[in-house]
């Protein structure tokens, strides 16, 4: 072999080595969907891109003629989104196939929810099942995915059964939101008019869910959303009348409470009702966020029991921040104000937990549910 061909092989290899290292490293772009109330001006779910590394953002695209798309969720493949359709006189879920390319959203199908004013969506870890927790209805139903990602007819509706000591919130079931555990068993399904956390499992062949033993909190309190620990040993549980956490121990399918702190400063005397809740990637913090505090709670966990000490409160620089999310990588934290029509965007300290505003903010109306998906 002469000494150009030679040169010319290893440049080859070069360029090889080159674009596999392109192709292999993760992106710090992402899309961010957002799933809204389109009772004021929104026009349904609008898609972000969003950098993790410099924290900027552009406009994307909008996916139009829905009612209330207020609750997201994106299939294990991130090849589909599912979104409920939030009405009080019978609930829908929304299938749309997701472009990784373009970021576009196409409307694929639409089922029943089976209930009244659907508040969650979720699916499950092999992407064949979509559940939703209607609020209105106190219920909760499974639907199958077809091969194309659209829905089919619901296979199963759970409905609960009680109610608690708010006569005005709790004088029947109201399902808030639905957990799988990354075993893909276990299912936790928060209802605010009882006050229980109720367990299920699920058979991830046949879609259906089999009843546990529910696990009640305090009465009056109102859970509603919920974060396991990603170490799959902890979990918390966010009460919006109360305005509490409660940490549980999470084991065998089952959870045992260890301890319930406020949201609240202690001097707070206004009204607040709590709303989302979720870990750092990393497993070291906890944030909930108060509606009419209008702020985030941040707990520092401890490693080892999973308890939790306050180590702060961030305002959100908006009104009644309905749901926030952290983004993959843990740099930022973005909270919907669902009544200033703003996304707010804060850098997230690693060490200490605490957030920092970056003064950048999306304008958007009715924001409720944030999303992430990496671009392609």
């Amino acid at each position: 072999m002469n000494l150009s061909a030679l040169w010319l092989g290893c440049l080859s290899l070069l360029l090889a080595g080159s674009a596999l290292a392109q192709k292999s490293r993760k992106t710090n772009d992402y899309y961010l969907l957002v799933g809204t109330y389109t009772t004021g001006k929104s026009e349904g779910i609008y898609v972000y891109k969003f950098n993790n590394k410099t924290g900027q953002f552009s406009a994307v695209s909008t996916a139009t003629g829905l009612k209330n798309p207020s609750f997201l969720t994106v299939s294990p493949d991130q090849k589909f989104v599912y979104s409920v359709g939030e009405t009080d006189g019978g609930g829908s879920v929304h299938a749309f196939s997701f472009d990784k390319k373009t970021g576009n959203l196409a409307k694929l199908n639409t089922q029943s929810s089976q209930g009244a004013g659907p508040c969650y969506v979720t699916v499950d870890k092999t992407g064949k099942w979509v559940m939703v927790g209607n609020y209105g209805g106190g219920s909760l139903t499974v639907l199958p995915v077809e091969k194309d990602g659209s829905l089919g007819k619901p296979t199963q509706n759970i409905k609960h059964e009680g109610s608690s000591v708010n006569a005005q919130r709790q004088a029947a079931p109201h399902v808030h939101s639905v957990n799988i555990s990354a075993n893909n068993r276990d299912v936790f399904v928060p209802d605010l008019g009882v006050d229980q956390v109720v367990g299920y499992r699920l058979d991830d062949q046949t879609g259906q869910l089999t009843p546990g033993t529910p696990t009640n909190v305090t009465k009056g309190s109102g859970p509603r959303h919920f974060a396991f620990h990603p170490n799959g040993k902890f979990a918390y549980v966010i009460q919006e009348l109360s305005g509490t956490v409660t940490a549980f121990d999470y084991r065998d399918g089952s959870l045992t409470a260890l301890q319930t702190l406020p949201t609240l400063p202690g001097d707070y005397k206004g009204g607040n009702s709590c709303a989302d809740i979720h870990v750092s990637p990393d497993g070291k913090f906890l944030y909930g966020s108060n509606r009419g505090h209008d702020s985030i709670v941040i707990y520092a966990i401890d490693k080892k029991t999973g308890k939790l000490t306050l180590a702060g409160h961030q305002s959100v620089l908006g009104k009644t921040p309905r749901n926030f999310a952290i983004d993959p990588s843990g740099a930022f934290v973005l909270a919907a104000n669902q009544a200033s029509d703003n996304i707010t965007i804060f850098r997230r300290n690693a060490k200490t937990g605490l957030l920092q505003p970056t003064g950048q903010e999306i304008k958007v109306p009715n924001p409720v549910c944030l999303k992430f998906v990496p671009v392609d």
